[in-house]
């Protein structure tokens, strides 16, 4: 005959945790809170990086090879990036099941867009070499500024091309158009890339 087993007795002693403990749990809840945005928000920068910087390639490829049709080419590339944003968007929310990208982001970025058009058309009218180290730039300062809070890589990146853009300025001299398509669209791809690796 073989001997009973005794299933330990339970006890109904609810499990105690000490301050410390409790506020290193959540303190490791938050450090992955901050990781998931962080990735969330990477992965959409890399979509709308990688078709800004395809766009942004493409318009100075235009302006170098065909100067007369510079004027219709930015506005190609600004309403296909405009458009194409919103879609990169929209797709994100649907495969991340949750809002990533408000509206409030969309308005933001608009008006962000009118400030720099009153300045280098409506009050200033910049001259085209200047227009194409203002946009640059300009742009690549909101990206530094959302690296404040998102992650060093939009500082890296802002910097980088923004001091790439400014030797081209004073150094390409009529290879500019080019030099900014390498330096701006091939910067960005590049960068919206190796943030999707992160």
């Amino acid at each position: 005959m073989q001997p009973a087993i005794h299933a330990p007795p339970e006890t109904n002693v609810p499990m105690m945790i000490d301050s410390r403990e409790a506020s290193a749990a959540l303190n490791e809840i938050e450090a992955i809170t901050r990781r998931v945005r962080q990735s969330k928000f990477y992965r959409l920068s890399s979509m709308m990086m990688v078709l800004w910087g395809i766009l942004v390639a493409l318009g100075n490829l235009i302006t170098f090879a065909a100067p007369f049709l510079a004027k219709l080419a930015w506005i190609g590339v600004w309403v296909l990036g405009v458009a194409g944003t919103i879609v990169a968007a929209g797709m994100e929310n649907t495969r991340a099941g949750a809002r990533t990208f408000e509206y409030r982001m969309l308005a933001a970025y608009l008006l962000f867009f009118a400030f720099g058009l009153l300045w280098t058309v409506g009050l200033v009218h910049l001259p085209p070499r200047l227009l194409g180290v203002f946009w640059p730039t300009y742009f690549m300062l909101a990206y530094v500024i959302a690296g404040l809070w998102f992650g060093a890589a939009l500082v890296a990146i802002g910097l980088g091309i923004a001091a790439l853009t400014l030797i081209g300025y004073f150094f390409a001299g009529a290879w500019f158009d080019l030099w900014m398509a390498v330096v701006n669209g091939g910067g960005l791809v590049l960068g919206g890339l190796w943030m999707r690796r992160n």
